[in-house]
């Protein structure tokens, strides 16, 4: 009884201890890579490297881009999820034999409801991608007129 508690309470230190440990690791992962992922950004003085006006084209380019590409893989995922619930309720459909019991039924309702989440799911997230997008593109605008300033 009594190794067993003790058991119970050093497994419960280790993952802690592994807990910490790898958001101790986590973090100065990061925050190395964001001092040392371009030293030549580093001795560039930050006013000109931000003030060029083609690094503003590039940035909203950029996030166009990876709008567009991140919208693309939202509507593909969704369209995945879709194919699967209907290939699911015809799997039931066939095992059932189109008798029309419960299961079949039921697995046609999970499908339906399935594919209209998978929509909604999509709309959502799609939209919020345009509202990144937006306030990127209005960080970019705000920094440009303060140092145009």
């Amino acid at each position: 009884m009594k190794l067993n508690y003790l058991t119970k309470r050093l497994s419960t230190v280790g993952r802690w201890i592994a807990t910490i440990l790898f958001c101790v690791s986590a973090i100065a992962f990061v925050w190395q890579g964001a001092f040392f992922s371009n030293t030549a950004a580093m001795a560039d003085p930050a006013v000109n490297l931000i003030a060029s006006s083609n690094l503003d084209n590039q940035v909203k380019g950029k996030t166009n881009e990876d709008a567009g590409r991140a919208k693309n893989f939202i509507r593909d995922t969704a369209d995945k999820v879709e194919q699967t619930a209907k290939t699911n309720a015809k799997r039931v459909e066939q095992a059932t034999d189109d008798n029309g019991s419960f299961v079949e039924r039921k697995a046609k309702r999970d499908a339906a409801r399935i594919e209209k989440r998978a929509e909604e799911d999509a709309a959502r997230t799609q939209k919020a991608v345009d509202n990144t997008k937006n306030a990127v593109e209005s960080a970019v605008d705000s920094i440009k007129d303060a140092f145009s300033k």
